[in-house]
Parts: structure tokens; sequence; C-alpha cells
């Protein structure tokens, strides 16, 4: 089985190009849920979403959205006065609702994201990171944003001061993410943001010591593709935790977790595949995930 620790849409495009290389049953992605936000009423999974659309071969031309979906309660919602800054689909609602209901009843978040995984009708299994609550807040412009306001009201400009994850201390593994750490044959750290997509994944209690314990080999894909991030503010959050916008700057941060990293310059004090890591097609996609597998297994430790 291959676990692989994904958010955001490097993440999601890696863990696509995997369903070409490993069977749907042996894909486990585990997902940042510190993005979540409750908003309409309803409790949203903007990275378990992503990654499940792309998996089911649903993503729209934006690449974060349900393709072919509609826009009619947004546009009522405004047409009433209300803020509709975080905009959701028709379709995409109906899925957040369906999730919230589950957790209003009383259901985990692992359960209630499974049945978004089931209407999808993806096979792979997506897994929140944990189920209690972690939040991201960003400090820019001299006051505290949650992480979805900062993004898209503030527009992400603001430089960023500082990163805080409200409730971490408090949050744990699931026991299906600590499973699937466990079984693996390979774990993958998917391309996405070093601190606001694995940060949090990283930073729960108890998760890298399960890492260690698993004894698969561990690999990163660096976010940089030509000394730049593809897409989002990759580069102001690297910079504000001093972590350099280079594949070196990667495995730096990953320093203790990873055995290796795939990125498209050389790395030091690592093991490193240097591949093209642009994943702008399908048959890039399957390119780098199989690269990516094969370099893990040559680091299997004995």
């Amino acid at each position: 089985m291959v676990a692989v620790l994904a958010g955001g849409t490097g993440g999601a495009k890696l863990a696509r190009g995997m369903l070409d290389v490993v069977a749907p049953e042996d894909l486990c992605v585990i997902a940042n849920t510190a993005d979540d936000v409750e908003v309409y009423g309803v409790h949203v999974s903007p990275d378990p979403d992503l990654v499940a659309l792309w998996l089911a071969d649903l993503i729209d031309e934006r690449g974060y959205g349900l393709r072919g979906d509609t826009w009619e309660v947004m546009t009522a919602l405004a047409a009433a006065g209300r803020e509709t800054w975080f905009r959701l689909g028709d379709r995409d609602l109906a899925l957040c609702l369906g999730r919230t209901e589950l957790l209003r009843a009383g259901r985990r978040l692992t359960e209630a994201q499974a049945a978004v995984l089931e209407a999808l009708g993806v096979r792979a299994r997506v897994l929140a990171m944990s189920d209690e609550p972690v939040r991201t807040h960003v400090r820019a412009g001299g006051r505290w944003w949650p992480f979805q306001e900062f993004m898209i009201v503030a527009g992400a400009e603001p430089a960023v001061e500082e990163v805080d994850l409200w409730g971490i201390e408090r949050a744990a593994p699931s026991p299906e993410v600590l499973e699937a750490i466990a079984d693996a044959e390979a774990i993958v750290i998917g391309p996405s943001n070093p601190v606001i997509s694995i940060g949090p994944i990283l930073a729960l209690p108890g998760m890298l010591q399960a890492i260690s314990d698993a004894g698969a080999p561990t690999v990163a894909v660096s976010p940089f593709v030509g000394g730049r991030s593809v897409k989002g503010p990759t580069e102001a959050f690297c910079a504000q935790a001093g972590i350099a916008a280079t594949a070196q700057g990667v495995a730096d941060a990953y320093a203790g977790v990873i055995d290796g990293v795939v990125a498209d310059e050389p790395v030091s004090g690592v093991a490193g595949l240097e591949i093209d890591t642009l994943m702008d097609s399908a048959e890039a996609r399957a390119r780098v995930a199989a690269a990516t597998l094969d370099f893990a297994r040559s680091l299997s430790r004995p």
C-alpha cells in the first residue's frame, strides 16, 4: 500500500497519478484538514474534497471544483445581500451537506468523509488527517486571519508574519491514519505547501513517531518546479518559516522524516531523484507517480 500525505493541487495531482500505477484499494491519501471551514451552515473540507475530485476525474477547469457544477445557491445568496466570498457550487454544497448531517449525528470526520468518497464513486481512501478540529490561522498585516479568509478575502496579499495551528495540541491522527501509515510499503509526501498543507499533518502529536515506527521508505516530492511553486503562495509561507524555495530547502525542512527527495534539481545530504516534476497532463502525473514509487522502493529499509 502507498500512503500519500497531501494538501492542495500538487498533492491531489500526484495522488491521481498514483491511480495509474497502483490499484485503488492500495492507495490511501492522508489529507490536511486544517483548512476546513464552517460556512453557509455546512462543514467544508477543501483539501480532502480536492483530492477526491481529482481521483474521481471530476475536477473542473479551474482545478478545484466539480466539473459542470451550477451556482444557483450562490446567486440567490448574493441577491439576498449575503456575503459569498467562499463560493461553493450547488453539487459541491450538496456533498458538504451530507458530510455535515453525519457530523451533527455524532459521526467522526473520517466517517463523514468516507460518505463523500462513496457519493463520488472513489474507491481509493482519502482520510482526514484527524477527527479533531485543527484550524490554520495566519498573522498578516498586523492581525490574525482564519486561513480561508486570508487566502480569499485578503487575497493572500499581506506579508505572512506568523502561522499558528489552533487546536493542534488537542488533536491526534485518526486510528485509520495510523493504520495506513503502519501498513504502507511507501510513504510519499506530496508536492504540497510544506508549511500550511503538509505542516499540519506532520505537526499532529504522534504522527512523526508513527512514520518512524512504520519503517517504510518516506520520500518527498518538491513543490518547486523550475525554481518556483506551480500554484499558490508557497514561496511566501516558506519565506516566513525560513524554508528556502528550492528542493534543498524542502529536504532540510523534512530532515529526519524523509529518506529521499524527488525534484527537478539536485539535493545533498539525502538521496535524490532528479526528474521533470511538472504534472501538467495525465501522462506526466502517471510518470512522476511511477518514478516516485520506484525511487521509494529503491530506498527500502532492511
